[in-house]
C-alpha cells in the first residue's frame, strides 16, 4: 500500500524515502533540494529529442515541403523516429509532443483549476480589432471558468441533452427523407430497388448546419429544400475559408500581417466577419422570438411548451450578458459544421467498406429503435455500437489532431523534466494508429470500445481524446456526439451503404483533418 509522503513533480510518491514513479513507469530515488524534488536519473528538458533548434528554419522547411497539410503524418513519422516524446519549434511556437495515454493522464493531473490550451491567436486578434467579445474558446482563468459553468448547464448536462435530442432526431429523419426523394429521382434501378452513388459531403454540410441551427437557435432554416438559401451556403464557405487560413497564421504575428495588409490575413478576417454577420442575424431573430414568448408569459424555458434552443435558454436565464451569449453562440456555430460533417464522411466510408460491421451495428440499432418507442434518448442508450462507431471513426480520423495543455507545475514525462508553463501537445492521430496503444490499430472495430470497458486498460480514459479531456473538453461535445449518432442511426435504418472503392483515404489537415477527396458512397434502399 502507498504511504503518504511528499509527491514528486508529475510522479506518484512512495512514502518518505523519496521513491518516485514516472509516467514511463520507472522507479527512481529523489531528494528535496530548495523545496523542489530532484529525481536521480531524470533527464533535463534540453535532452528531449527534437526536430531542430531553429524555429524559423523549421518553419521554412514546413512551407517548402508543404508539411502543414500533412502535419498528422509528420507527427506520426517523428514519433516513429524519435520515440514517444519530442520537442518541436516552428516560428514563434514551441511545444513538447506526446502520444501515449499514460503521459496524457499525467498531463491531465497538472492542468489545474483553469486549464489552458494553445490560444488561436488569429481568432483572438480578429475579436480584438473588431471589438467583439471573446467566447470561452478564447478565454482563460476565472473568467473562462465562470462562463463555462453557465454554458455547461445548457449543452453538457444530461437534462440539456434530453431537451435537444428530439430536435436533432427530427433533422436526421428529414435528411433521410430528402435522400430517399433524391434516390427516386436520380437513382439507378427499378422503383423500390434504386441505388444512388454520390459524394455526400455537400449534403452532410447542410445537415450539420441545419442541425446546429435547430439546437442553438431553436429554428429550422430549410437547407433540405430543393433550393437552399445562398446565405447558408456562404456561411459554410466562410467556415471552410476560416479553417483553411488559420494554421499558417498560428506561426506568424497576426498584427504584423494586419499592418502589412497580407492577403492571408485579409481572407481570414473576412471569413470571420461573414460568420459573425450570419450569427448576428440568427441571434436577432431568436431575441425577437423570445421577447414575443415572454410577452405571452410562457413558462420558463419554453415558448408555448416548445424548446427555445440554447440561445433562448441562455437569454431567459440571464446569467451571461448578451454580448457573451453572442460570442459563445457564434463560436459554437463556427465549430459545429465541419467538425461533424467531416467525421460523418469518414463514418459512411468505413461502414460502407466494412459490411459485416455495418450489419452488426444495424441489427443492434433496429432492436433498440423498436424498443424505444420513438424516444431518441432510449434508442441511443440501447445501441452502444453507435457510440463505438463514432469513437472508432474519431480514433482513426480525429477532427483536431492534437489536444494541448500548459501544465501549472513541473512534471516528468518519459523520464524528462517538463517545466510548468510548457506547451504540451497530445498528438491523437499517431496515438489512434499506434500498435503500442491499440491492438490491430488499422482495423475498424466499433466493438473494441465495449470490450475495453470490461477490461482493466492502462489510462483507459485517455485513449479516446477527439473531444479533449477534463474541464476544458469540447463544450459542444454532447451536441456533436448526439447529432452524429442519430444521423447514423436513421441512415442504417433506411439504407444499405457500400463504396465504389475501398482503398484507404488520403487525408489532409486544414485546422481539422479531412479527406483530400471526399469518398463516394452508394446508398441502397433497405
Amino acid at each position: 500500500m502507498l504511504k503518504q509522503g511528499t509527491s514528486c513533480p508529475g510522479n506518484v510518491s512512495l512514502g518518505h524515502r523519496g521513491l518516485c514513479v514516472t509516467a514511463a513507469g520507472t522507479v527512481m530515488h529523489g531528494k528535496l533540494e530548495g523545496g523542489k524534488r530532484v529525481v536521480k536519473g531524470m533527464r533535463s528538458f534540453e535532452e528531449i529529442p527534437h526536430t531542430g533548434r531553429n524555429g524559423w528554419l523549421n518553419l521554412l522547411k514546413f512551407w517548402r515541403e508543404n508539411r502543414f497539410q500533412q502535419l498528422h503524418k509528420h507527427m506520426e513519422r517523428t514519433f516513429n523516429t524519435l520515440g514517444p516524446i519530442y520537442r518541436e519549434k516552428l516560428g514563434t511556437l514551441s511545444s513538447v509532443n506526446i502520444m501515449l495515454p499514460s503521459d496524457v493522464s499525467e498531463l491531465f493531473k497538472s492542468e489545474g483549476l483553469h486549464p489552458q490550451r494553445m490560444t488561436l491567436q488569429p481568432w483572438a486578434t480578429h475579436r480584438e480589432i473588431r471589438n467583439h467579445s471573446k467566447g470561452i474558446f478564447l478565454k482563460n482563468g476565472e473568467e473562462w471558468r465562470a462562463d463555462r459553468l453557465q454554458l455547461n448547464k445548457e449543452v453538457m448536462m444530461s437534462a440539456a441533452v434530453k431537451r435537444f435530442l428530439p430536435l436533432l432526431d427530427e433533422v436526421a429523419k428529414d435528411f433521410c427523407q430528402m435522400l430517399q426523394t433524391r434516390m427516386e429521382k436520380e437513382g439507378r434501378g427499378e422503383k423500390g430497388k434504386c441505388v444512388l452513388t454520390i459524394d455526400p459531403s455537400p449534403d452532410l454540410f447542410r445537415f450539420a448546419l441545419e442541425a446546429s441551427c435547430h439546437v442553438l437557435y431553436g429554428e429550422r432554416i430549410g437547407l433540405f429544400s430543393s433550393s437552399p438559401s445562398l446565405e447558408s451556403q456562404k456561411f459554410i464557405w466562410a467556415v471552410e475559408r476560416m479553417l483553411t487560413t488559420t494554421p499558417p497564421l498560428l506561426y506568424l504575428p497576426p498584427r504584423l500581417l494586419l499592418r502589412m495588409g497580407a492577403p492571408l490575413w485579409t481572407q481570414h478576417a473576412t471569413a470571420w466577419d461573414h460568420i459573425f454577420s450570419h450569427a448576428e442575424a440568427r441571434i436577432q431573430r431568436g431575441y425577437q422570438r423570445l421577447s414575443t414568448s415572454l410577452d405571452r408569459a410562457s413558462p420558463a424555458g419554453t415558448a408555448g411548451s416548445q424548446y427555445t434552443g440554447v440561445l433562448g435558454q441562455l437569454m431567459e436565464k440571464g446569467q451571461l450578458s448578451l454580448d457573451l451569449i453572442k460570442a459563445n453562440i457564434t463560436e459554437l456555430m463556427a465549430g459545429g459544421v465541419d467538425t461533424t460533417a467531416v467525421p460523418l464522411q469518414f463514418a459512411l466510408f468505413e461502414l460502407g467498406r466494412n459490411p459485416e460491421v455495418q450489419e452488426s451495428v444495424r441489427q443492434q440499432v433496429r432492436v433498440s429503435w423498436a424498443q424505444a418507442g420513438g424516444d431518441p434518448h432510449k434508442a441511443l442508450q440501447g445501441a452502444p455500437l453507435l457510440k463505438g462507431t463514432i469513437k472508432e471513426v474519431l480514433r482513426l480520423y480525429p477532427v483536431g489532431i492534437t489536444v494541448q495543455r500548459y501544465p501549472v507545475r513541473d512534471i516528468v514525462l518519459q523520464n524528462y523534466h517538463i517545466p510548468a508553463g510548457t506547451l504540451v501537445q497530445a498528438c491523437i492521430y499517431p496515438m489512434g494508429r499506434s500498435e503500442k496503444v491499440f491492438e490491430d490499430p488499422l482495423r475498424f472495430d466499433p466493438s473494441r470500445w465495449s470490450r475495453e470497458e470490461g477490461q482493466r486498460v492502462e489510462a483507459a480514459g485517455f485513449r479516446s481524446l477527439a473531444f479533449g479531456f477534463g474541464a476544458r473538453q469540447c463544450v459542444g461535445r454532447r451536441i456533436a456526439e448526439s447529432e452524429m449518432q442519430l444521423f447514423l442511426m436513421h441512415i442504417l435504418l433506411s439504407f444499405h451503404l457500400s463504396v465504389p472503392s475501398s482503398e484507404d483515404l488520403n487525408t489532409t489537415v486544414t485546422l481539422i483533418l479531412q479527406p483530400e477527396t471526399p469518398p463516394r458512397i452508394t446508398f441502397s434502399k433497405l
